[in-house]
């Protein structure tokens, strides 16, 4: 079945956040971060994976409940028996209180640019997609700023 213009508004508005984070870190691109570690990789394979499955099942849920969809209704239906109220309380949480917090307050302390971009994007694609690619970009970060401290010091002698 082809993406409905819902579904497609949602990748492209998700798509968009990503590449602000991008651009706003486009430094950490370039040959002074080095080549990405296996940890960084295996990082942006879960964020891809968390992507994908993530849009998969939004959009199923989309389709199935169609005009009732809504951010209300899918909280809803996280606390319908004791096991997904369980999950969904985690997940509220951890998204909407703990992650803000911790990629503000870590990726300023790191040197991240526009870290509270990080936040808005888990409401657009997935939380796992979010937290995995906030984790690669800052191994990209923390070797930059590793790489940086290395050019002074070598600099000042």
């Amino acid at each position: 079945m082809p993406l409905t213009s819902t579904e497609l508004f949602y990748i492209a508005i998700g798509l968009l956040c990503v590449g602000a984070i991008f651009y706003r870190n486009a430094h950490l691109l370039s040959g002074r971060a080095g080549k990405a570690g296996g940890i960084e990789i295996l990082y942006y394979v879960t964020a891809l994976a968390a992507l994908v499955i993530g849009w998969y099942f939004n959009f199923q849920y989309l389709r199935e409940y169609g005009a009732q969809a809504g951010w209300m209704h899918w909280t809803r239906l996280l606390f319908v028996n004791p096991a997904s109220a369980s999950g969904g309380q985690d997940l509220i949480i951890a998204n909407l209180l703990i992650y803000p917090l911790w990629t503000i307050v870590d990726g300023r302390r790191c040197g991240m640019r526009s870290s509270w971009l990080y936040f808005f994007m888990s409401l657009l694609t997935s939380y796992a997609f979010a937290v995995a690619l906030y984790l690669a970009l800052r191994e990209r970060q923390l070797r930059w700023n590793r790489a940086g401290q290395g050019a002074a010091a070598a600099a000042a002698i």
